[in-house]
């Protein structure tokens, strides 16, 4: 059985909307390490529709000289939980229908190895909620957005997580790797 890890860049107050602006504060090199680490016990990627039908055309013209995760992005098999998209045009790609706990954990056993989701932010509330998510892996970035989609909404159950691993980098971000307490 495997595992399901998180990936999300976040605001000091928990906004998760597209990442723009992110782009303010570069990109440290250890970021890319701590992706690479989870990405590479990952042999899918599950992903909403709205971040599949935004990273499709980000990535997949994409070749490793242009950026290292482009391999992983555009080789490994995609999973799209959606109710409607009609057609997975992006290589690698399976719609595997609407939002469905039963669905994901037949999934998550299915797979040969961990899934990888970025973004999906209806998607990571869904199995949050569902217990499904065996680790969450955070960049929180040093700045407020006051508004805009939140990871944890205000009506989600309480629940306690352990971290699993810390690191800061130059650029002010900090990545926080957290999983759920049994």
């Amino acid at each position: 059985m495997g595992a399901i890890h998180v990936h999300e860049f976040m605001s000091l107050d928990g906004v998760i909307d597209a990442p723009t602006w992110t782009f303010d504060y570069g990109f440290d090199p250890g970021m890319g390490e701590a992706i690479g680490a989870v990405t590479q016990r990952c042999r899918g990627v599950l992903l909403g529709r709205t971040t599949y039908e935004m990273f499709e055309p980000a990535w997949s013209t994409r070749t490793v000289e242009d950026d290292p995760g482009a391999p992983f992005f555009n080789d490994t098999t995609k999973y799209v939980v959606s109710g409607t998209l009609q057609e997975a045009t992006w290589r690698n790609s399976k719609i595997i229908g609407p939002y469905d706990a039963d669905a994901i954990r037949s999934l998550k056993d299915g797979v040969d190895g961990d899934l990888y989701v970025s973004g999906s932010g209806t998607l990571v509330r869904a199995m949050l909620a569902d217990g499904l998510v065996d680790e969450l892996h955070l960049f929180v970035y040093p700045l407020t957005r006051g508004s805009g989609p939140r990871l944890f909404p205000e009506d989600a159950s309480p629940g306690k997580l352990s971290l699993a691993t810390c690191e800061s980098y130059e650029n002010g971000v900090a990545y926080l790797a957290y999983r759920p307490q049994a």
